[in-house]
């Protein structure tokens, strides 16, 4: 039996196209590091200011507070197929995740519709299936 060129492989996914996916693979929930996030913020073009905490405490603890919009950013609303996160993980890896997360970026065929399930934080993306009732 011939082995799988990994060349052609990587052909294969190109003509064809995948859908990229960025998902926590461990108990805790989806979050980026501070470095994950300002990265992030810079790769997508998003306009930022960083304003300190009222709190001596969670200033030192959290640093600056990331505003964008006048709002406080939060990576939760981040899409999970966004170029910009999935940037983010290539260029960091393990230091692109936040507290309690190990972010991780999945390939799916580009036909599949797709959502991501999970359990206590921990994420895995699942086909979406046609239900009756």
């Amino acid at each position: 039996m011939a082995e799988v060129n990994p060349d052609h492989e990587e052909l294969i996914k190109h003509l064809y196209g995948v859908q990229r996916i960025v998902i926590n693979k461990c108990y805790g929930g989806f979050s980026l590091s501070r470095e994950g996030i300002l990265l992030y913020l810079e790769l997508a073009g998003i306009t930022y200011t960083l304003i300190p905490q009222q709190d001596r405490d969670a200033q030192q603890r959290l640093g600056d507070k990331i505003m964008v919009d006048g709002a406080e950013f939060n990576c939760r609303d981040i899409p999970r197929t966004d170029p910009a996160l999935i940037g983010v993980i290539s260029q960091l890896g393990s230091k692109a995740d936040g507290e309690y997360a190990t972010l991780k970026v999945v390939e799916v065929p580009p036909n599949v519709d797709w959502f991501i399930d999970e359990y206590d934080g921990k994420e895995w993306v699942a086909e979406k299936h046609r239900t009756w009732r």
